[in-house]
């Protein structure tokens, strides 16, 4: 028999034989980690071709949930595209509504007032807290610590509560508006956020981390798991945690501030190997510094209006509407989309929770985008996966994928 001819069975993908080395007379076995697997969350697949417990090779499959998202906003108003942005990354809604907020504002040259401009932040560091918060704890799930997941749970229902009191809503938040927010921060809004950025959430974060940072059996299942090179990283266009964990200090909050964050004083953690425990690490390290955050906007929220005085974009207040006719008018025109937006191309990133989140759109001066595209961090790193899992066993591809933090609405969008 030739060398590397890859043995398979009958029913097996022949095209995994591609560009794998392969040994004479072995027997290869074909396994389906996913879509019907926990970790793959029942929509997206990973075909491994196995020598035993070792993994030779790994083909991805997306597509399981591509909802066609960016051409259905080239057929929305602007406004209503917000509710799609929020179910890509459904575990930090507010970052993705933001975003895409602020990519428009761009595009429209609509200047936001400082007030909301720090209660954006401050929505997004409590979405970044919520994210890592549960990649990590899940990550703990997967090496079998239940614990921690089950603890840090109770913070992240306080989280999901502020979302309630801003807008109504928990996971897709639909958050603010174009030229700024919905509604100013109520009393309540900030005393549940003061509660848990003072008070609550510092104690169960640092009880988290005693629990895990140190544990033997936590560590020998992560550490050099997965390790990937800073230049392999940027090869592959990472960013966010992922890059940082391999020792590149890349955060568009501060290559490029957006939101007033350079009115804000924070470290960038990173890490050194680029491997599991890095990545875990990282995002430890992000959640205090998005405490610091936080704490330094509420603490010097400034005063004034929370929207911009735009009439054409932003929808009037309610009680305007019941009692003024031009702001009737407005609201009807903004809500049917009758506004043409000015011709343009823009591109806007944010810091996601697990990357540079960025909105490319261009504008022919219609009511609706000529065409939108979303950078999904997510597509982006999972095309390493492959090469991550090379060589090590399928307990190990699961922590590696959630050490990735796919997240599989933004990975098909």
């Amino acid at each position: 028999m030739a060398e590397n001819t890859l043995i398979l069975p009958k029913d097996s993908n022949d095209a995994l034989a591609l560009n794998v080395p392969m040994v004479e007379d072995k027997q290869y076995s074909t396994l389906n980690l996913g879509p019907v697997h926990p970790a793959t969350h029942g929509i997206f697949q990973n075909i491994l071709t196995m020598d035993g417990e070792k993994i030779v090779d790994s083909e991805q499959t997306v597509g399981y949930i591509h909802r066609a998202f960016e051409k259905i906003a080239e057929r929305r108003p602007f406004y209503q595209i917000t509710t799609l942005t929020d179910r890509l990354n459904y575990c930090s809604s507010p970052i993705n509504n933001f975003g895409w907020h602020m990519t428009v504002e761009k595009l429209l040259g609509v200047k936001v007032p400082k007030r909301a401009e720090y209660i954006r932040v401050i929505m997004m560091e409590l979405a970044r807290i919520s994210d890592h918060l549960i990649c990590n704890s899940i990550l703990g799930v997967d090496t079998g610590a239940y614990s921690g997941f089950l603890y840090v749970m109770q913070e992240r229902e306080k989280i999901y509560e502020i979302y309630e009191e801003v807008c109504g809503a928990r996971l897709t938040t639909n958050m603010g508006r174009i030229g700024g927010m919905e509604r100013d921060l109520s009393p309540t809004a900030i005393a549940k956020i003061r509660d848990l950025v003072f008070n609550s959430f510092p104690k169960v974060w640092a009880e988290f981390e005693t629990l895990f940072n140190r544990n033997k059996i936590f560590r020998d299942r992560i550490q050099n798991v997965g390790a990937i090179s800073s230049a392999r990283a940027m090869e592959y266009g990472f960013t966010g945690p992922n890059l940082r964990a391999t020792g590149v200090d890349y955060d568009v909050r501060v290559i490029e501030p957006y939101s007033s964050y350079e009115d804000f004083d924070f470290e960038i953690p990173i890490g050194h190997k680029g491997d599991t425990f890095d990545r875990f690490m990282v995002r430890n390290g992000e959640v205090w510094e998005s405490l610091k955050i936080i704490q330094q906007a509420i603490e010097n929220l400034p005063e004034g209006p929370y929207y911009a005085d735009e009439d054409h974009y932003y929808l009037p207040p309610k009680k305007e509407v019941y009692s003024s006719m031009e702001a009737l008018i407005y609201h009807f025109k903004i809500v049917m989309g009758e506004i043409d937006a000015p011709v343009g191309e823009v591109y806007h990133a944010v810091e996601g929770g697990n990357g540079e989140l960025g909105f490319y759109l261009i504008s022919d001066g219609g009511r609706t985008p000529f065409r939108l595209h979303f950078r999904r961090p997510s597509f982006i790193y999972y095309q390493a996966y492959p090469e991550m899992c090379k060589g090590l066993t399928i307990s190990d591809a699961v922590v590696i994928m959630s050490s990735l933090n796919v997240i599989a609405g933004e990975l098909d969008a």
